[in-house]
């Protein structure tokens, strides 16, 4: 597919942000807890933005969107670079870490949305699923490492001017592509196709997202108290190891997902994989040496992939085709919301209590998603026995949920 290696290259800023925040941060203020909020306020501004720019994308098309947006993600996050370097006060960081969220490329949902516009109703799409997580995941083995070696082995601003540099040429790269980009509303529209829905008005969606924060939980707390525990045994360049190691396990799993022929329905398998993620992350806290928390980040990782796939997934069975794209980032944005607040908890339990502490946050992230699943999970059924609209034509999908 022409859109795969740019669709790579656009995404992979996505890791770098938050870790290039927070290493870039806390070596200008030598806290961990305002490093961990100016991130957090670029993930919320994210988790605002990202859905309206997925229904601007549904609207008026992918490439409409994203050449302003990655103008403006660049801009935002150079000066952001400066501003910190420039040991300007928190205020004038939070102001710039706005932009620079709002302005995140949505690339991964809309990779999906391609996928789905390609592959609609064919048995194909779950493994097309389970290849993008593993993409995701690879960019989070890569990003988060090659972030992390820029900030400690060039400069502590390096990891965040590469984001940009890749946001604005990946970004421009992708948005090229115009051939396999999905009919957007007004084609649509033109074409007599069906009335378009929010997203975020079918309940499943709001269920799938409010899970989604606590995979974001997972990811916030894990930067920022795989940095801490670093810094605490005097290792800062084991953060990019361990932080690899766990996306390594993410990676695995999601390749493992996308090669079994599944007879468990979606919907126990998000359950299922949701209680093996709060247990995983249950034993985080007590780890203390590199080697044992290597083996539990990997532990995790495993985890986090079936219930990600699983998620996306089940979308494809609520949403129908005009609405995806925003669907998508609501649970991209949910994840970044999740990220933001862990990033913040973390940070200031690692600076009063130390890096331990910080693990506190995915457990508690993941079993609170859990519960949610568990007293909602009857909304993750498809209405109206599966029916779904697609392109202006009905189709009955043979849709397991159990």
């Amino acid at each position: 597919m022409s859109f795969l290696l740019p669709g790579f290259a656009a995404r992979q800023p996505f890791a770098m942000l938050t870790i290039g925040i927070v290493l870039l941060v806390q070596h200008t203020t030598g806290s961990y807890g305002s490093a961990g909020a100016v991130a957090a306020v670029t993930g919320v501004s994210m988790a605002l933005f990202a859905p309206q720019s997925g229904k601007l994308a549904d609207r008026f098309g992918q490439r409409a969107v994203l050449v302003p947006g990655v103008l403006v993600h660049s801009t935002a996050v150079s000066l952001l670079v400066v501003l910190a370097l420039a040991g300007a006060p928190m205020w004038a960081l939070f102001l710039a870490a706005l932009p620079a969220g709002a302005s995140v490329p949505q690339v991964g949902p809309m990779v999906r949305a391609r996928w789905a516009a390609k592959l609609e109703n064919s048995p194909l799409m779950p493994t097309a699923a389970a290849f993008e997580s593993v993409t995701d995941e690879f960019t989070f083995v890569v990003g988060p490492v090659l972030a992390t070696a820029l900030c400690t082995g060039v400069h502590p601003a390096a990891g965040l001017i590469a984001e940009a540099a890749l946001t604005l040429f990946g970004g421009l790269f992708f948005a090229a592509q115009r051939s396999t980009q999905p009919a957007h509303g007004l084609v649509a529209a033109a074409g007599g196709g069906e009335a378009r829905v929010s997203a975020l008005s079918i309940p499943g969606v709001r269920v799938l997202a409010v899970a989604f924060l606590g995979i974001g939980s997972v990811f916030g707390g894990m930067q920022v108290s795989l940095t801490a525990f670093s810094e605490e045994i005097g290792n800062p360049g084991a953060n990019g190891l361990l932080y690899g190691i766990f996306a390594a396990g993410n990676m695995l799993a999601g390749i493992a997902c996308g090669a079994i022929a599944w007879k468990i329905g979606p919907r126990k398998r998000l359950i299922l994989g949701y209680a093996g993620l709060t247990v995983a992350a249950s034993l985080l806290w007590s780890a203390h040496s590199v080697v044992l928390l290597g083996a539990l980040g990997l532990i995790v990782g495993l985890c986090i992939a079936p219930a990600l796939i699983t998620g996306y997934t089940i979308v494809e069975t609520l949403v129908p085709a005009s609405a995806r794209t925003e669907a998508f980032t609501w649970l991209t944005g949910a994840v970044a919301l999740g990220q933001a607040a862990a990033v913040t908890v973390a940070g200031r339990l690692a600076d009063e209590h130390g890096a331990s502490t910080g693990f506190l946050v995915p457990l508690v992230g993941t079993a609170l998603a859990l519960a949610t699943l568990l007293a909602l999970r009857s909304r993750l059924t498809p209405q109206a026995s599966g029916r779904v609209r697609a392109r202006g034509i009905g189709h009955r999908v043979p849709v397991t949920v159990d």
